[in-house]
């Protein structure tokens, strides 16, 4: 499903997933990934970065199997992951332009 606006209330995400809105409210206390923004009436408005947490959460927990503990493993080894491929990329941009460097001074 491609998501075409910037938020969507609870009872939107719910419907994509199948589930009821009370998960939802009851993983945004489990998954400190989940940060939905709350207008002043305390309304959840969910961005696209949340509704990709979710659906890995939902993908881990519903067809996977995993416990909610287990999943924030998962979720936590993710983040781990990504912090480590980013400081990968950022020494090889490095690296490139010292290559481009040198090929120039040739």
């Amino acid at each position: 499903m491609e998501l075409e606006k910037t938020y969507y209330t609870i009872n939107e995400v719910a419907e994509m997933f199948n589930v009821n809105a009370s998960l939802l409210r009851y993983w945004e206390k489990e998954f400190t990934q989940i940060k939905p923004y709350k207008n002043k009436k305390g309304d959840r408005r969910f961005t696209r970065q949340d509704i990709e947490t979710i659906r890995t959460i939902y993908t881990l927990t519903k067809e996977k199997g995993y416990t909610l503990q287990g999943a924030k493993e998962v979720l936590k080894q993710d983040k781990k992951e990504e912090s480590t491929n980013k400081e990968v990329v950022k020494r090889l941009k490095k690296l490139k332009e010292r290559l481009l460097e040198i090929q120039e001074s040739l």
